[in-house]
């Protein structure tokens, strides 16, 4: 039966510690719109700058909560749910970070080609069986 998602997009290798199950925690500088709270989304994997693949979706998650770090102390000390460390290109700058707390609901494997435009507001009602 087919369902319609919106879709997140995560780049690589990010995207495979979530859909492994390491990274329990994903950081934004913002923090998720409500409407996408507990609500199933696919997780759309983008190549960045390591990957040698176009974007492709890798599974279905869910964020089940949403919070913000109070320092940057408490951000490094969550390292090891979110794997940013202070050389990442997503390290801890002047602008607060928020943690998306991650739930995965099913791997999709093998993945399914996505061409379409990236980010949250375009990956609206995607069908996939």
């Amino acid at each position: 039966m087919s369902k319609l998602y919106t879709g997140i997009n995560i780049q690589y290798p990010i995207s495979q510690l979530i859909i492994n199950g390491q990274k329990s925690i994903e950081t934004r500088t913002y923090p998720i719109p409500d409407k996408y709270m507990n609500q199933e989304m696919l997780l759309i994997e983008t190549p960045g700058k390591k990957g040698k693949f176009k974007s492709r979706i890798i599974g279905v998650i869910k964020f089940t909560k949403c919070f913000i770090y109070k320092s940057k102390l408490d951000f490094y000390k969550d390292y090891k749910k979110h794997f940013v460390n202070e050389d990442s290109d997503w390290s801890w700058a002047d602008k607060p970070k928020y943690g998306w707390k991650v739930k995965i609901v099913k791997i999709i494997d093998p993945p399914i080609s996505f061409s379409g435009k990236k980010g949250i507001k375009f990956t609206l009602n995607i069908k996939i069986d």
